[in-house]
């Protein structure tokens, strides 16, 4: 069965009514989702994808959780939510179909959209609020009470050592030119690859919720006030270093070349912005040890990423969906060329991560 009639089959099981229309919607990587168009109302249908996350139902359980706690709390003067789970038709938070495909449905934000880049440091603000009322909203919820949806998940050194594992017989020297820059690339800096995580184990960082995937596709925007309503895509909420967040957030954004440029560049101006609107929400949530890695979280997360599209691409492109032949080298080197700028302008970004403690 082709996957339109297949999402077409599930969206049922979520709407009594008459559906009018079932569209892709969004740039995802991962999930199948479609927007559902009906009479009555417009929802998002979402696949999630079981090579990725191998219990679909603990996705939900957390996303259970953090709705539920979500509700709990006063609305937002801004009009800033979460979308929220629509039940199936017998009161379920998913669908499973015949196929074994879990399936879910979510609150569609109307009039509000995502951008693929930002333009000026207002936006950027924006998104640093965004991220830090998420953190504010999380940060009430006792990380123990989530499952670990994907075990390994932003820990750089695993990924390491996965690329390890797929490179173990590959002779680089045989490899296309732009396959020995990559793997020259990563073993140049393998050596700060656990400077997160071995701070997590000293006691210096501590695991709170996150949202796991906070980059600026997943920001969604109103269209009208042009303010920040909304951060989407949650199968990746769950226990984890805030820096993941805040990392990863900054090398969306601060590339202003986006995930899949020729030219990507650190935007310190941008990076100032969304972390001056982060604070703003946040008040003292950062502690000074916080900051003290900050600088490592800009720096390593392109990497990581980079790292994940290279061993992806060594491997079958098993992980991401590709258009082409290649694709996942091209995203590897946007993600390190984007590591080399943040690296060229440290002393730069440390004197502007000085200037936050002070003002903290």
């Amino acid at each position: 069965m082709r996957l339109s009639e297949t999402a077409a089959r599930a969206a049922t099981e979520f709407e009594a009514g008459e559906i009018s229309r079932i569209e892709p919607l969004g740039r995802g990587l991962v999930n199948d989702t479609f927007l559902v168009d009906t009479a009555g109302r417009r929802f998002v249908l979402q696949r999630i994808n079981s090579r990725v996350f191998p219990e679909p139902a603990a996705v939900m359980a957390n996303l259970r959780v953090l709705s539920d706690h979500a509700q709990r709390r006063p609305a937002d003067p801004c009009g800033w939510r979460l979308p929220e789970i629509i039940p199936t038709r017998t009161g379920g938070d998913f669908h499973q179909d015949e196929e074994g495909g879990y399936w879910r449905a979510l609150s569609f934000i109307e009039g509000a959209r995502s951008l693929a880049a930002l333009v000026d440091s207002a936006q950027a603000e924006e998104v640093g609020r965004a991220l830090g009322r998420f953190h504010v909203l999380a940060a009430g919820i006792p990380p123990a009470s989530l499952h670990d949806t994907l075990p390994g998940f932003h820990i750089a050194p695993a990924y390491l050592a996965r690329f390890d594992e797929i490179t173990a017989g590959l002779r680089p020297r045989s490899s296309p030119a732009e396959l020995q820059g990559a793997l020259a690339f990563v073993e140049a800096r393998r050596s700060g690859t656990g400077v997160l995580e071995e701070a997590k184990r000293q006691g210096k960082l501590s695991l709170r919720v996150i949202h796991g995937d906070p980059k600026l596709d997943n920001v969604l925007f109103d269209e009208t006030s042009g303010r920040a309503v909304s951060l989407i895509d949650l199968d990746t909420v769950k226990p984890g270093l805030i820096h993941y967040d805040l990392g990863d957030c900054l090398r969306s954004c601060c590339n202003c070349a986006g995930e899949s440029g020729q030219e990507p560049w650190f935007d310190l101006s941008l990076c100032r912005a969304i972390l001056g609107g982060y604070l703003a929400e946040t008040g003292d949530l950062l502690a000074p040890t916080d900051l003290d890695y900050l600088y490592e979280a800009v720096r390593l997360l392109p990497f990581e990423l980079g790292l994940r599209f290279l061993t992806d691409h060594l491997a079958g492109d098993m992980y991401f969906k590709v258009d082409e032949p290649g694709q996942n080298l091209r995203r590897a080197w946007t993600q390190f060329h984007l590591v080399e700028s943040v690296e060229q302008q440290k002393p730069a970004i440390l004197a502007m991560f000085q200037g936050l403690r002070l003002r903290g």
